[in-house]
């Protein structure tokens, strides 16, 4: 498989991880079916959502893939007052990649991240390489460290 840049900058920074590959399905891209395919719990395997507040602009949250996303409470902590979900069409512009492949790590710009807290609740957890069919398996605390993000409550 061949590096991505998220894999790179977890080179950069000496953080250990692993590259996953699984066959993708264009009209599912879903984390069910990327927790089938690498055979781990969907609990396991983190969305990375791309999000714009009304007040502090674009922001990103990582939550485990069964998890719904609390937009008022991803509001409060990002000191908006309402957060929506970036159109499909806005994300490759904004971040370098495509729906269903998209990264916490190595966006064209570096974004407020916030990572559900219920990732510390495993030994692993796997996000976007970014490309659709990769994944990088790492620990939630380097996630954490490669993409400073701050740790809080994020699913209803």
């Amino acid at each position: 498989m061949k590096k991505t840049n998220a894999a790179r900058q977890l080179d950069r920074l000496g953080i250990n991880y692993e590259l996953l590959e699984y066959d993708v399905d264009e009209e599912d891209l879903g984390a069910d079916l990327v927790a089938t395919e690498l055979g781990i719990p969907v609990i396991q395997v983190f969305k990375t959502i791309i999000l714009r507040g009304d007040k502090n602009g674009v922001f990103v949250c990582c939550i485990p893939g069964n998890g719904e996303l609390n937009l008022k409470t991803v509001a409060r902590l990002t000191g908006n007052k309402k957060a929506e979900l970036v159109p499909t069409k806005e994300i490759l512009s904004l971040t370098g990649y495509v729906r269903g492949g998209c990264s916490p790590l190595a966006m064209k710009k570096q974004y407020p991240t916030l990572l559900d807290s219920s990732a510390f609740e495993h030994d692993y957890i796997v996000v976007s390489a970014g490309l659709r069919g990769a994944q990088i398996k790492l620990v939630p605390g380097d996630l954490v460290a490669a993409s400073n993000a701050s740790v809080e409550e994020l699913v209803l």
